[in-house]
């Protein structure tokens, strides 16, 4: 009788951020969920974030002892954090008879760049999270964090945990990923602003991606990305519910999509202008070859008519480098001939996402006129396969969205 091969175990990487694991009854509960998760005949890898508003306290903190804050000793600090939960958690497990051990990022093979407080991965050799696995242990990985190729400590960024977690199920070739958050999964609005907005039961890489891109806070755009470009199955859902969330998939051809999936908003960003910009070859290439070079993340861009040889270059940026557009811009604007360089800080801009844009031309203009309708005013407009996104007043964007939204009908239940 021939011999018959057990069938391969399902391998799980779940994350859980900061309000997951804030204090050590949250622990207990993610203990006790790990736990039964395993009883259910499924291997986890487990990736934490720092604890609660640590994060925010260690920077606070750094802010408080140093006008300087030199990027090597920021990572240190900050991935302190995720060193202490993940130490704590391994204990929770402990305690309930799960064997379980910590690792930072760099001990889970994270090799990144040398590029601090925001490094890039460059490649994962996961070899002790596998011995981890095969002996029988819950291997607990701090997020967020790696080694850069000169052997200095380096942080992911904001939101890197996220990315983590996608990067492990990657190399680890897991069945999925699970992201656990305080909400139970990705919503067609923001709650907050319209109470009748529906959690999205299954949402593709490209959907999601543009709704993290235009101010879907949860999760992280990079492990969107990521996850798309390595084929990893994603699982947004509550650690406090545990009820099933929002799988993000890959998108299916033979499936009609719905016309608008979401509505997004961002009210972090401003709006710098250059005005009476010479209207010439190569004015756009300097303005954006030099904000490049001091790493501001440009957004939407309008180039205005020329009118009389001279024209006006608009453009949004986070909130945060505003300063270094104001150290970039006046000295370009003297360089190039033109006029006043304005900032406006009291914009929002809020997009329509949805598959099924591409086959129905008259999104747009139903978005215009639902605007038009509220007395809302369009600033900027941009577009892509599947979002429209229009910049307007910062303090009409929760009217804007509430509008769209009932417009949309996005509060009804899908049939």
């Amino acid at each position: 009788m021939g011999l018959v091969a057990s069938p391969a175990v399902a391998l799980v990487v779940q994350k859980f951020g900061g309000t997951s694991v804030a204090d050590a009854d949250r622990m207990r509960e993610v203990a006790d969920h790990v736990k039964r998760t395993i009883k259910h005949g499924t291997d986890v890898v487990l990736v934490v974030s720092a604890m609660g508003k640590e994060t925010d306290d260690l920077l606070k903190l750094a802010a408080e002892v140093s006008d300087i804050r030199p990027g090597r000793e920021m990572d240190m600090l900050i991935t302190a954090g995720e060193r202490k939960a993940t130490a704590l958690m391994s204990m929770a497990l402990f305690d309930i008879g799960v064997p379980a051990e910590s690792f930072t990022g760099s001990q889970a093979g994270f090799l990144t760049d040398t590029t601090h407080t925001n490094a890039r991965i460059l490649e994962i050799r996961p070899d002790r999270v596998r011995e981890s696995l095969a002996a029988g242990r819950v291997p607990v990985i701090g997020g967020s964090q790696g080694m850069s190729t000169e052997r200095d400590v380096t942080f992911l960024g904001r939101g890197g945990s996220d990315t983590t977690a996608v990067a492990l199920a990657a190399a680890l070739d897991a069945d999925s990923c699970e992201l656990y958050t305080d909400v139970s999964g990705v919503f067609n609005a923001d709650p907050r602003l319209v109470p009748g907005a529906r959690r999205v039961d299954k949402i593709s890489f490209e959907a999601l991606l543009e709704m993290t891109a235009t101010g879907c806070p949860k999760p992280a755009m990079r492990s969107v990305e990521f996850a798309r470009n390595h084929g990893v199955t994603l699982h947004v859902r509550s650690a406090f519910t545990w009820e099933p969330g929002t799988w993000v998939v890959e998108e299916d051809p033979t499936m009609e999509h719905a016309l608008v999936t979401a509505i997004t908003h961002d009210t972090s960003e401003a709006k710098i202008t250059l005005a009476n910009a010479p209207d010439e070859p190569g004015v756009a290439a300097t303005v954006f070859r030099r904000l490049a070079e001091r790493d501001v993340n440009v957004d939407m861009i309008v180039q205005n008519v020329s009118a009389q040889g001279h024209t006006a270059i608009s453009f949004t940026a986070p909130h945060r480098q505003v300063d270094i557009c104001l150290e970039i811009m006046p000295a370009l604007s003297e360089q190039l001939g033109s006029g006043e360089v304005t900032v406006d800080q009291h914009i929002g801009r809020v997009s329509l996402v949805g598959a099924g844009m591409q086959s129905n031309p008259g999104v747009a203009a139903r978005m215009f006129e639902v605007l038009a309708e509220a007395g809302i005013n369009i600033e900027m407009i941009s577009t892509s396969a599947i979002r429209v996104s229009c910049v307007v007043r910062e303090d009409r964007v929760e009217d804007a969205v509430q509008a769209l939204h009932a417009a949309f009908e996005l509060d009804k239940p899908l049939v």
